[in-house]
């Protein structure tokens, strides 16, 4: 395969690259697929270029801020309390009508 760097993908790259994958294309697909990669290709080298020495790695753009607070104990309504005006519960939890069948 070529050095895609370099050259723009032929039509016989991309069907190595799919029998690789495993993907079953079409003629007209590989065809179609050659341009695409090419440019995607061409993209990623630009942005590879971009002179990113005096970047520090980050995971989000903008910085993150945790936003819980703390666990505190506070008073709160027992199991009993909570499920008193259900209309059915089983084992100290809501019953509800099953609605997906197990397969």
């Amino acid at each position: 395969m070529s050095d895609p760097t370099r050259d723009s993908l032929t039509r016989d790259d991309v069907a190595h690259l799919a029998s690789l994958a495993r993907i079953d294309l079409s003629e007209a697909e590989l065809d179609h697929l050659a341009g695409e990669l090419a440019v995607i290709l061409e993209s990623v080298a630009t942005v590879s270029s971009a002179p990113i020495e005096d970047v520090e790695p980050m995971s989000h753009p903008m910085p993150l801020v945790n936003v819980t607070r703390p666990d505190e104990v506070r008073p709160s309504l027992s199991p009993d309390q909570a499920l008193a005006m259900a209309p059915d519960a089983e084992e100290q939890r809501f019953s509800v009508p099953r609605i997906l069948a197990e397969d």
